[in-house]
């Protein structure tokens, strides 16, 4: 695509007063900019300790009025009364800093700034009645998103002073339809959004801004402050701060003071950073805004200063890193251009004195570094230590890892409310009423927050009573399948869990009867206010006022409390589904601090943080790309080339200003840039500043600690101390009395094959517990087809009663969409294929009982068992079949004697130990595999376990080779004293394999010398 023809620029105002000089300064960028700037004005304005009371200070947030305050703190000795700071970034200007603006004219009021929840829900709705012809509508949750870049896209262009009409003149003939269109539908929106703030009587907060702003400079220029006047650290070039700014330069007792602005950088490399508004025709088309420099100079651009009338500040403090460190990050950063100056630059380590390196194998092990750094410079009196980082997720790890320790530090970038407990417990119940899940509903119920207070524990109990029960699998979803299933297991005392659902049924009740109705108006799409609504009963319901208490439960009170002043506001309508990410996007962008009370030594900065303080010890973490740098998220409102031609910054900008944060912050006296090789068990790519770094200053030293690397010391951190020899392979031998007296035969099945899973199923009595799932898993398809051909047989095998199973089975609601989609059209050909294959020998065999129970004494021992069918062959004998939901066992494994099931069943069945049948001699051992063979295109396969290629000729024999297999497992394990060690390594997967701690021992001779 060519490049698109740009608009004629409107003329910006001039800046410059008179002919008077500005009073500029910068405080190089290896100096701590706090420190030197409260040593700086202690020492032109100080008069006694009350020298500095009647000055102002302006400052670009409430982080930096802190980090100023700490600094004045520092640097005050006995104790002196600090000047008035006042912080311009504040959209509620004079609400804020009333005090401070004395000159702001209250005679003509400004309408008050809109609250951006309210303004977010009025876009959204604005976008949801506003679309352009032949273009679809875009409706809730999605309005709600796209109207959080649509109120950026307002604000910049308020904060850049371009009007709404720069969008209709804009030629857009040479770009994608999609911009085009979401420029249509943009200029429609902004054509709208000025009549329905005037109807509300509010403004956006950034117009508000530049109208506050330009009424104090205007009150400045007309009477200028009798007292001193600095604004410092300020770096935000919009037009309306580059006004307030010229002012406070152009006042008699004012400045501003830069943080790190180059004033040693050549010339050419200066120019080369691109064209500002006061040098509109300069050469270079596109400006080179991911330089650190760039918004300094567009800055003083539109200051109307040039970089030649800055002076060097002249105060130092403790923090001040090296003098080389400056020119050495001017020549880090030098524009593409300009980097064969690298080449001849010659030895740089002056500049790279104090700057070392660690780099580590994941980013767990790099949170472990970080905070083993820190710990280590508690070891030094006095000294302090600052971990600056954009990464949250290391910042929340490292202060993990101090944790172990006792260290608790504070993260000055607060907390997000999504993943406070207040914010995590709403958003966990909105995805529960959207979409019920017993996995959500045990955590709900288990949550901190959820009846805190005395009778907690009581109710912890019955939530594990109720975990236990809902992990069976085929619940039926919803609230009402969850009572259907106490309300069956309550019912009946032989099933398993009764008495657990006896014991929360009346409990259940309560909760499910309060929460169903609160959470009603989930079933349709709804009103978002009602959403909110319900969530808030509920919340009530479950907490009482735990969750509205501290700083978390205090910011999301406010949160609800804003959305109902927000007077219905919003998307008309927002499906359920939709709804818990709309409030995930909305928690997600709001922070909390809670009160500070970390350690006094130790820090977690953000970029905000860190620009104008420093530590003795920084380290710069998460040094990889997309972190530091954050990758930009793009525009879905305007392309780069749009916002080009309105004059708006690009995306790249906010790389310069990393840029700038990461030199201000590699500038200290002791410096660490740390970085993880993978992430999520992921490759990584080194940040674009390490290797700009590396690359000019060759390997950095690596951290050690007591003279051990501090890589290896964090990858040790977790391991055991001592000998660690792997466990042998157990042998546990139970004593007579603790061996079991009873088996069933496919106990032994587990005890052939495994002896050591059958011991710590049937003696330590040991199971895993089902997954907590609404789905159904295998166990439960394997019942639901033996309870299908259970049921088709009580009804006669006839044609009919299979189809009416078979209608049941397609309507069974414990079935979901995945079951539904894969596992029905399966089976359904196998159960058909199963009732063909019995009508097709009925005059040869016809099944005479199913899932009967068998059991009799064999030397000793009871033997019991179930068996899934038997059948009547012509002859006179009993077949005995068992369904498989997969493949049945190989042909060999009976003779083997590792397969004895249908042969035991046979030897119950002979003896006329099984119920409702005669015994007699038995004919068939039948494996019916109901999985579809594609070798012979059928739905299931019939393999029994005697005949044909197999060892064993006729069901006597493998009645008989069975019998033996039960003789000699029962006389060694369980009347006998033989260990129960793990079976062979070509034995299945079991659930037990980390109790026997299989992986230590495996593949290695164990304490007998055996081979496992």
């Amino acid at each position: 695509m060519s490049a698109p023809r740009r608009r004629s620029r409107r003329p910006r105002r001039r800046l410059l007063v008179g002919d008077a000089k500005p009073t500029l300064f910068s405080i190089p960028v290896h100096r701590a900019f706090a420190d030197a700037l409260a040593a700086g004005l202690i020492a032109r304005f100080a008069d006694g300790a009350l020298g500095l009371a009647d000055g102002m200070i302006l400052l670009p947030s409430n982080r930096a009025r802190s980090a100023v305050q700490a600094a004045f703190v520092r640097a005050g000795g006995d104790g002196l009364l600090m000047p008035r700071l006042a912080v311009i970034g504040d959209a509620d200007l004079d609400e804020n800093n009333s005090l401070a603006f004395d000159s702001i004219d209250a005679s003509e009021p400004i309408p008050p700034a809109i609250d951006p929840l309210r303004r977010r829900l009025m876009l959204a709705e604005l976008i949801e009645r506003h679309s352009p012809p032949g273009e679809a509508a875009i409706t809730g949750a999605a309005a709600f998103q796209l109207a959080e870049g649509l109120g950026r896209v307002i604000d910049q262009l308020h904060y850049e002073e371009v009007t709404a009409k720069a969008l209709v003149d804009l030629d857009l003939g040479e770009f994608a339809g999609h911009w085009q269109a979401s420029l249509v539908r943009l200029r429609l929106l902004v054509d709208h959004w000025p009549g329905l703030l005037a109807k509300a009587g509010m403004i956006d907060r950034a117009a508000r801004r530049n109208r506050l702003l330009d009424r104090v400079s205007a009150g400045w220029r007309s009477a200028p402050p009798p007292h001193f006047l600095v604004a410092a650290g300020i770096t935000t070039a919009a037009p309306a701060i580059a006004r307030l700014l010229r002012t406070v330069a152009d006042c008699p007792r004012g400045m501003v003071v830069l943080p790190g602005l180059d004033l040693d950088m050549a010339e050419p490399e200066w120019e080369a950073l691109g064209p500002t508004e006061r040098n509109p025709d300069a050469p270079q088309a596109r400006p080179l805004e991911t330089h650190p420099q760039y918004h300094l100079k567009l800055l003083l651009g539109r200051m109307g200063a040039a970089r030649a009338e800055v002076t060097d500040w002249d105060a130092t403090s403790p923090f001040d890193g090296p003098e080389a460190r400056a020119p050495f990050l001017s020549l880090l950063f030098a524009p593409a251009a300009y980097t064969a100056r690298w080449q001849a630059v010659g030895d740089v380590s002056e500049g790279v004195a104090g700057i070392r390196s660690a780099v580590f194998a994941d980013d767990g092990q790099e949170a472990q570094g970080i905070a083993l750094m820190m710990r280590a410079a508690l070891e030094k009196q006095g000294e302090t230590a600052a971990l600056v980082t954009p990464d949250r997720i290391l910042a929340e790890r490292v202060a993990a890892a101090l944790a172990r320790w006792g260290v608790a530090v504070d993260d000055s970038a607060g907390q997000a409310l999504a993943q406070s407990p207040p914010g995590a417990l709403l958003l966990l119940l909105a995805e529960l009423a959207a979409q019920f899940d017993p996995v959500r509903l045990i955590a709900l119920l288990g949550h901190p927050l959820v009846r805190k207070g005395e009778t907690r524990l009581a109710w912890l109990d019955q939530v594990r009573r109720l975990d236990l029960i809902l992990r069976e699998p085929g619940l039926t979803p919803g609230w009402t399948g969850v009572s259907a299933r106490i309300a069956m297991l309550a019912a009946d005392p032989e099933l398993r869990r009764h008495s657990e659902a006896r014991a929360i049924a009346d409990w259940w009740s309560e909760i499910a009867a309060a929460l169903e109705a609160a959470l009603a108006p989930f079933t349709t799409p709804t009103p978002p206010a009602a959403l909110l609504a319900a969530l808030e009963a509920a919340l009530g319901w479950l907490t009482g006022e735990a969750v509205w208490t501290g700083p978390a439960g205090r910011a999301l009170s406010e949160l609800f409390d804003r959305w109902t002043l927000a007077d219905g506001a919003g998307p008309a309508l927002v499906a359920p589904s939709e709804f818990p990410a709309m409030l995930a996007d909305l928690l997600g962008g709001e922070s909390v601090r809670p009160p500070y009370g970390g350690h006094p030594r130790l820090f977690i900065w953000g970029l905000l943080e860190a620009r104008l303080q420093r530590a003795d010890h920084m380290i710069l973490g998460g040094l990889n790309e997309g972190r530091w740098p954050q990758q930009q998220s793009p525009d879905p409102w305007l392309a780069p080339g749009i916002r080009r031609m309105l004059g708006l910054a690009a995306p790249e900008r906010q790389q310069g200003m990393a840029a700038h944060d990461f030199a201000g912050a590699l500038a200290g006296r002791n410096i660490v840039v740390t970085r993880a090789q993978r992430s999520g068990g992921d490759p990584v790519v080194a940040s674009r500043f390490w290797l700009r770094l590396t690359a000019l200053a060759g390997e950095l030293p690596e951290v050690m600690l007591d003279g051990v690397s501090v890589t290896a010391l964090a990858a040790a951190l977790d391991v055991p101390p001592g000998d660690n020899a792997p466990a042998d392979k157990p042998q546990p031998s139970p004593p007579a009395a603790a061996r079991p007296g009873s088996i069933s035969v496919t106990g032994v099945d587990q005890l052939a094959r495994d002896p050591y899973a059958f011991y710590a199923a049937k003696i330590l009595r040991l199971s895993e517990l089902d997954p907590l799932a609404s789905g159904p898993d295998a166990k439960w398809f394997g019942t639901r087809v033996h309870k299908l051909l259970e049921d088709w047989q009580e009804a006669g095998l006839t044609p009919a009663a299979l189809e009416s199973e078979l209608a049941a089975l397609a309507t069974d609601p414990a079935l979901d969409a995945l079951a539904r989609a894969f596992w029905l059209p399966r089976i359904v050909p196998s159960l058909r294929w199963a009732a063909e294959t019995v009508w097709q020998a009925r005059d040869e065999r016809w099944p005479v009982a199913s899932e009967v129970r068998g059991e009799m004494q064999v030397d000793g021992i009871k033997l019991h068992g179930k068996a899934d069918r038997i059948d009547q062959l012509s002859d006179g004998s009993l077949a005995i079949v068992d369904y498989k939901s997969g493949a049945a066992p190989s042909g060999n494994a009976a003779a083997e004697g590792l397969d004895n099931q249908l042969g035991l069943l046979g030897l119950l069945a002979a003896a006329g130990a099984v119920e409702d049948v005669d015994g007699g001699e038995v004919g068939g051992l039948e494996y019916w595999s109901l999985k579809r063979d594609r070798a012979k295109g059928v739905g299931g396969k019939i393999s029994p376990t005697h005949g044909g290629r197999r060892k064993l000729k006729t069901a006597e024999e493998a009645i008989d080779r069975a019998a033996e297999a039960l003789a000699d497992l029962t006389a060694r394990f369980l009347l006998g004293g033989e260990a129960f060690v793990p079976g062979d390594a070509g034995r299945r997967y079991t659930d037990f394999d980390q109790l026997m701690r299989r992986d230590e021992w495996f593949g290695r001779g164990d304490s007998n010398g055996d081979a496992a």
